[in-house]
């Protein structure tokens, strides 16, 4: 009797994805880790692991200039005690809808508050934000003022203990924001000329205070109680002010003007800044990104951006690399210069006090990728970010004492990003634990909740972190305000995200929809050369009042339609009755969208999931595919 043996089955594979890591576009598709996607877009970490469509925006105001063009969002300025926001728009800075200034630098402003005043650099000219309050009849009134700092700017006194034929004690510094210094002298009986220590004085007229017999200083009136030749800078009384009514002490003070060309420029041309003191204090303002000097810096007084001494100042590096931001790692202060400083690219300093004088001696230097970005600084965590030409880096404090540093933190987003067009004008933010970098209307994200072990490729990295990536963000700035983040666009428009999970129309980019896809990476089963035959698939999602799905796959190099799905995820809210989109299920749990599939002997194959419409959430938790391997492939 002839028998036969009836094959086997073949045997059915399973593959489950139960974590969402972010994209990788820098590996091949062919070698990305199943955990992530060679092309998703507009989707973001729910919690960690998990990803859904990212939540869209709105806009809610406008600034336009007077043929209705809209201005350039260039700075938000939040000020302690004030509800109403500082928007500089263009040349022109605002306090809610009131015009305050309109001579601004047309470029990306920052801002740091000391008491009351808020200092704002602009590139073009150091100003000054505060408000002003009047009394009258029991009636209060505010103004606010925006006005340059060197309206403002201390005044220095020079010399103390001074003869009237000269000498004296070195006081303070010459303030680079002004023309004006004082002088005091201790006078002598029966001398009538005071000699200054400087000559080709400003016209500006020169004041003088002379104390009294109470110790009080009274102001003297020019040309009818003293007289200025400002050519030799000598002030001449006509009766002699006679000696101190109070031993020792000076009873002569005289302040006059005298400009130096470009004093004043140094600082107003910065464009770049950061708080930083001695003993990592955050009292000082540092500022630099002035093109006449692109590797110096100078900081202020102590509590006090309106003095800037003329010796307050460092020059770091060559003088072919500029520097392009700060940042604070422990207790230094670290400068970033760009790529063409070969030698010194991070210089580290701390702030010490010698002879009761601040100091800012150079600790370390280190040697790495140079910063290409001016706006893109900002802390993750604690771990300052930056972008150069190789990626987005951050310096951490195991790297302060050694030579050179390497932490790439982009390396899953750099297949893209580092083709971008004018990567210089990168803006940095932070929201939420996610660092956004926005460009060309786009925006790279890492997500500080989700380190990853470095890739091979980048040996050097402690990390990595989960990327992901947003399309029309067409953000030239962004702030954080009362826990929403904001951007500012180019054409005038203030934009707000949305941040309320359960309302549909927070699903759409100002009433536009969001095109959310995660793709698989190639999916090659167990062996690579065997044929796969898909045969069954399946998404958990986030359920929702409104939700769907399209679901695509690629063989051969080809996408295929597979199933669109607008029932499985949805759940019923009379909250939120959408006739369209109804749904009887109460069930508010993960819900399960699948199907049959018929992809037969590929030698891989990738899954494309899809959600465009409108005003829909879309939530992903797992994914899990059947297939057979049978037999090997043979194309």
């Amino acid at each position: 009797m002839t028998t036969f043996k009836v094959p086997s089955s073949p045997k059915k594979s399973i593959l489950t994805i139960d974590e969402f890591l972010g994209v990788d576009f820098t590996n091949s598709p062919a070698n990305v880790d199943i955990k992530r996607s060679p092309n998703a877009v507009n989707m973001i970490r729910d919690v960690p692991g998990k990803i859904r469509k990212s939540m869209g925006w709105e806009v809610v105001k406008e600034y336009k200039d007077d043929n209705g063009v809209g201005l350039h969002i260039n700075g938000y300025h939040a000020f302690r005690g004030d509800d109403t926001y500082i928007v500089h728009a263009g040349t022109n800075i605002y306090h809610g809808d009131d015009l305050l200034y309109s001579d601004a630098n047309d470029a990306r402003s920052r801002s740091w508050q000391f008491e009351d005043k808020l200092y704002i650099i602009d590139g073009k000219k150091l100003l000054v934000y505060y408000k002003e309050e009047s009394t009258v009849d029991g009636v209060t009134t505010t103004l606010y003022k925006v006005e340059p700092a060197e309206d403002h700017a201390y005044v220095p006194t020079l010399t103390i203990s001074k003869d009237p034929e000269g000498g004296g004690t070195a006081y303070e510094d010459l303030n680079l924001l002004s023309p004006a210094f004082t002088e005091t002298f201790l006078g002598k009986a029966n001398v009538k000329e005071y000699n200054l220590s400087f000559d080709n004085l400003d016209e500006t007229p020169v004041i003088v205070e002379v104390m009294n017999s109470s110790g009080d200083f009274v102001k003297k009136t020019l040309n009818t109680d003293y007289t200025v030749n400002y050519k030799t800078g000598v002030i001449t009384f006509v009766t002699a002010p006679g000696e101190s009514p109070l031993s020792g002490e000076d009873n002569v003070k005289i302040t006059a003007y005298r400009t130096v060309e470009g004093y004043s420029d140094k600082i107003n041309k910065c464009c770049i800044g950061t708080l930083f003191g001695v003993n990592g204090a955050l009292d000082r303002l540092f500022l630099s990104g002035n093109p006449d000097y692109i590797n110096y810096d100078w900081y202020s007084a102590q509590y006090d951006p309106s003095y800037f001494a003329d010796t307050s100042y460092a020059k770091l590096g060559s003088d072919s690399s500029a520097i392009v931001g700060y940042s604070i790692i422990s207790n230094y202060l670290a400068a970033h210069k760009d790529y063409m400083e070969r030698d010194q690219n991070i210089i580290l300093r701390q702030g010490d006090l010698q002879d009761n004088d601040p100091v800012f001696r150079i600790a370390n230097t280190l040697q790495g990728a140079g910063a290409i970005a001016k706006d893109s600084f900002a802390y993750l965590s604690t771990e300052p970010l930056f972008l150069t030409k190789s990626g987005i880096y951050a310096v951490t404090a195991q790297d302060i004492t050694g030579e050179k540093y390497a932490q790439n933190r982009s390396f899953y987003l750099n297949g893209k990003l580092l083709s971008e067009p004018n990567m210089d004008k990168a803006f940095g933010f932070v929201y939420k634990d996610m660092y956004w970098l926005c460009l060309n209307n786009v925006a790279y994200i890492l997500d500080g909740l989700q380190p990853l072990m470095t890739d091979k490729s980048m040996p050097y990295s402690t990390r990595q972190y989960a990327g992901f990536y947003r399309t029309n963000v067409p953000a030239n700035i962004m702030w954080e305000r009362d826990s929403v983040l904001y951007f500012g666009t180019y054409d005038g428009k203030i934009c707000r995200f949305h941040t309320d999970k359960e309302s549909l129309a927070s699903y759409n980019d100002n009433g536009d929809p969001i095109d959310a896809i995660w793709e698989t990476p190639d999916i090659d089963g167990n062996l690579f050369y065997k044929n796969k035959t898909l045969r069954y698939m399946a998404v958990r999602l986030e359920s929702a009042i409104a939700t769907s799905i399209k679901i695509y796959a690629m063989k051969r190099g080809l996408w295929n339609f597979i199933k669109y799905d607008n029932a499985a995820g949805r759940y019923l809210s009379f909250s939120q009755l959408i006739f369209s989109k109804l749904s009887f299920s109460g069930d508010k749990t993960q819900k399960i969208s699948s199907t049959k599939v018929r992809i037969k002997k590929v030698d891989k194959f990738r899954i494309r999931i899809q959600n465009d419409t409108i005003n829909e959430p879309f939530g992903v938790y797992n994914m899990a595919f059947e297939f057979i391997e049978s037999g090997n492939f043979k194309g």
